[in-house]
């Protein structure tokens, strides 16, 4: 679930040949849900029903202690919540979530921790909270949430929604306040910028 990795996998696909990167491409389709944007569709037109509150929710019962990242992606051709718990018994867990019906798919303590992970400290925002409060501020779909910084820096819940608008945007919320700031939107357009 490191976010370098899955952008480094992409990126190889892109240099490669350009088909595989299509496989993790999310979108909201039409850019209307039933469920206030809770839910995601991916770009083979599956469907995510389960909202990453749900999806929450059924890691917690499997492994129960803090989730620190969800990330809704493409595994064996079907869509997943992918999860990052720090359990109970003071372990990092992967809990895969099937993201159509909210049935846990898998879960495995994570062994290849590569040390910058440490037991999360208590936020006085939660991650259903963050997810709330960025919706406020960009409405769509949430496609991953993960909670950031820490001892050295201030924590804060980074939320990424594809919006209804067809933007990907990138929102911190304070993990204290829960003030929001907008760390950036991508307006689809790939050509770069500088």
């Amino acid at each position: 679930m490191k976010r370098k990795i899955v952008i480094a996998a992409v990126a190889a696909a892109v240099l490669a040949g350009g088909t595989a990167a299509t496989a993790v491409a999310l979108t909201d389709g039409d850019g209307h849900d039933d469920d206030g944007g809770r839910s995601g569709r991916a770009a083979s037109g599956v469907t995510a029903r389960v909202t990453v509150g749900d999806a929450v929710a059924a890691g917690l019962r499997a492994v129960p202690g803090t989730v620190t990242e969800a990330e809704l992606d493409h595994e064996n051709g079907g869509l997943v919540w992918e999860l990052d718990v720090y359990g109970s018994d003071r372990a990092w867990h992967d809990v895969t979530v099937d993201a159509g019906n909210g049935k846990v798919l898998g879960k495995h303590i994570d062994h290849d921790d590569d040390g910058d992970r440490r037991a999360p400290r208590k936020t006085s925002v939660t991650l259903d909270e963050a997810v709330a409060t960025a919706l406020k501020s960009a409405p769509g779909t949430v496609t991953s949430v993960e909670l950031e910084g820490g001892r050295g820096g201030a924590a804060h819940w980074e939320v990424d929604v594809r919006g209804k608008d067809g933007r990907e945007h990138e929102l911190n919320v304070d993990a204290r306040t829960g003030g929001v700031t907008a760390d950036g939107y991508d307006d689809g357009d790939d050509r770069d910028d500088d």
